[in-house]
């Protein structure tokens, strides 16, 4: 015997089940399977079987409804102590194969360490215990509305899952009626809409995928007076231009899935370097980011790559190579970033630890403040390595365009599984934890793993070893390059001093550095002096692009302020608003600054004096309210 909670609620027994009746020992039974193996209390299974009308002997109703459940076991061979009566409620223990949500949770981890092949079919063995809408026969108001949500959405996300999987693996049309059917039932999801649009333009079908996604939008506008997210408004530009798709955003081809090449990218198409994208396959919208060349400045970048000091440079149109087959080496050549300049140190040191007579048999992590150009660095470093990692070089973005955190899981199941395949290079961007990076770095001899963070990852070297650059601001004559590199040597030498007065306003960040230099090339008539004038009137608020939030200094130094507690903030905007010269004051207990330090939100120290940069000490007194006073010293470790 076994209970079926994923649809109606029911007692199964090999082909044959039974469903229940609603009433209020079904909602008993709801709750303790929903809670399998955990102790529910009596309170708790009360207000799920009477909801907001308990009787007045809510303790012995309880042992009453109890009573009729057994009963209703016996009838069909259960035994009685299925139901454990433990202090403070009662429980039930299930195993997968007594229970089909036990059962459909330990199908979807084994997936999430499964290989690229066995992945997909254990996601479908998953979602196929789902037999209808949750617990429809359950009269439970609390149930409904706490519980059946929660199961639905582990549902859905599996589902997206499993159908960004098929997508990568070029089986569009088989994949068609499923993200037709999800699109339709769930039109709140963005998601399958976007999912849907891709598999109708990969077979064919450019104007029903736009109507599809004109739907949505008229829909959204409509009924919130809103406009779909970045992702689904990219979708529909690259369709609109006839773009190459093969990959969703931040997923890696799994080895042996070959993806049809398709017709070539238009000229002018970058590949987002956070993706792993083999040789024939095409790119994703959601990560395209228009080709930049000599002296040019991007509109718009990948949202993992808010604070890269460069941009990929377009790939090359030749006709791709051959897809290689399973027992072929992976490969990915990631292209250099267009207007790379500075941190000559840095690159090299980089160089030897990928590639020198010792390299670093730990990860190599590159910390530093939003904004500061440690994905950029990255990717060049990776560029200029790649020859010497025959199993491919991979970059994946750890974070999500909201800046919420891939799980380890989500990560793990994006790269590629290539056993065999020689060293490989792993580019791990915008890590949040040493706990998200662990398992997914290269084993021994398997190759090396480029981490970038705003944290320093302490804990991370300290059980793997390897080395840790920390960035600062370019310097002067840097930004002065930079500034070369993307205007031009005749537009910076025309007015050298307001170039040199434009990277001391934008805080010599390579972020803020680019925006201008993006502002002055879609402004052939601005000077630089005028354009310095005018964000020195109100930075970091002016360093922004209108057509592209992405591209925004405030936005990036607000999902960083985010991943801090309250009162880290609070000392952040103290610190900011008490400080006028940078210095951050000597009485300013030195966890709280150790804590700001490993977030990236100041600098140095100890022995050397902490420090703040300027541009983050003036968004947090322009942009960031004083918060009430409170003592520094109690700031909690950062969130």
């Amino acid at each position: 015997m076994r209970f079926q909670l994923l649809g109606l609620l029911s007692i199964a027994d090999g082909e044959h089940a039974v469903v229940l009746q609603p009433s209020k020992p079904t909602s008993l039974l709801a709750a303790l399977l929903i809670h399998s193996g955990a102790v529910v209390s009596t309170d708790y299974l009360v207000r799920a079987v009477w909801d907001t009308e308990p009787p007045v002997t809510a303790k012995a109703a309880l042992q009453s409804c109890v009573l009729r459940l057994r009963r209703i076991f016996a009838k069909y061979g259960i035994a009685s102590d299925t139901i454990e009566a433990v202090p403070g409620g009662y429980r039930m223990r299930m195993d997968r194969d007594t229970c089909d949500l036990v059962r459909f949770r330990e199908l979807v981890r084994a997936a999430d360490s499964a290989d690229a092949e066995t992945e997909p079919c254990l996601l479908r063995e998953a979602l196929a215990l789902w037999h209808g809408p949750v617990l429809a026969n359950v009269s439970s108001q609390l149930l409904h509305r706490d519980e059946a949500p929660r199961l639905t959405e582990e549902r859905l996300r599996v589902l997206e899952r499993l159908c960004d999987i098929e997508l990568a693996r070029g089986r569009c049309r088989e994949v068609l009626s499923e993200v037709w059917d999800a699109a339709r039932h769930h039109p709140e999801r963005e998601r399958f809409a976007e999912q849907l649009a891709e598999a109708l333009y990969r077979t064919g079908r450019q104007t029903e995928a736009l109507a599809e996604i004109r739907a949505v939008k008229g829909r959204l506008k409509e009924e919130f007076g809103i406009d779909p997210g970045a992702a689904l408004q990219r979708l529909e530009l690259a369709i609109l231009r006839g773009e190459d798709l093969a990959v969703p955003s931040g997923f890696a081809v799994p080895s042996g899935f070959a993806v049809p090449p398709g017709p070539a990218a238009p000229p002018g198409l970058a590949l987002p370097s956070d993706l792993a994208i083999r040789p024939g396959s095409a790119v994703s919208p959601a990560r395209a980011v228009p080709a930049i060349g000599a002296g040019t400045v991007p509109a718009a970048l990948p949202p993992a790559h808010a604070d890269a000091g460069g941009t990929p440079q377009p790939t090359q149109p030749d006709a791709p190579p051959p897809v290689p087959t399973a027992a072929a080496p992976v490969t990915l050549t990631i292209a250099p970033v267009a207007c790379f300049s500075g941190r000559a140190p840095q690159l090299a040191a980089l160089q030897g630890a990928l590639t020198g007579d010792h390299p670093a048999t730990g990860p190599v992590v590159i910390s530093g403040a939003p904004g500061i150009g440690k994905t950029a660095l990255a990717l060049q470093a990776a560029h200029l390595a790649r020859d010497a990692f025959p199993g491919g070089c991979f970059a994946l973005a750890l974070t999500r365009a909201d800046g919420s955190p891939l799980s380890a899981a989500e990560a793990r199941a994006r790269l590629p599984y290539a056993p065999g395949a020689g060293r490989r290079l792993l580019v791990l961007d915008d890590a949040v934890s040493a706990e998200q990076i662990r398992p997914l770095l290269p084993g021994p001899g398997e190759g090396v793993a480029v981490v970038t963070s705003r944290r320093g990852l302490a804990g991370l070297v300290a059980t793997h070893g390897g080395v840790v650059h920390r960035l600062d601001t370019l310097d002067a004559e840097e930004s002065h390059q930079l500034l070369i590199s993307t205007l031009g040597a005749e537009r910076v030498a025309g007015e050298p001093t307001a170039a040199r007065e434009l990277a001391r306003v934008c805080g010599h960040f390579p972020l803020s550095l680019r925006i201008a230099a993006a502002r002055l090339l879609t402004r052939p008539g601005l000077g630089i002096g005028d354009c310095a004038a005018w964000l020195a009137g109100d930075p970091p608020a002016r360093l922004s692009l209108a057509d592209e939030p992405l591209m925004s200094v405030p936005r990036v130094f607000e999902s960083a302020l985010r991943r801090l507690s309250p009162r880290l903030r609070e000392a952040f905007v103290l610190l900011a608003t008490e400080d006028p010269d940078g210095t951050v004051p000597s009485a300013v207990p030195d966890e709280v600054l150790e804590q700001l330090a490993d977030a990236g939100f100041v600098e140095e120290g100890p022995p050397k004096p902490y420090r703040m940069h300027d541009l983050l000490r003036v968004y947090a007194r322009q942009h960031v309210a004083p918060p009430p006073r409170t003592p520094v010293g109690s700031a909690a470790a950062p969130g």
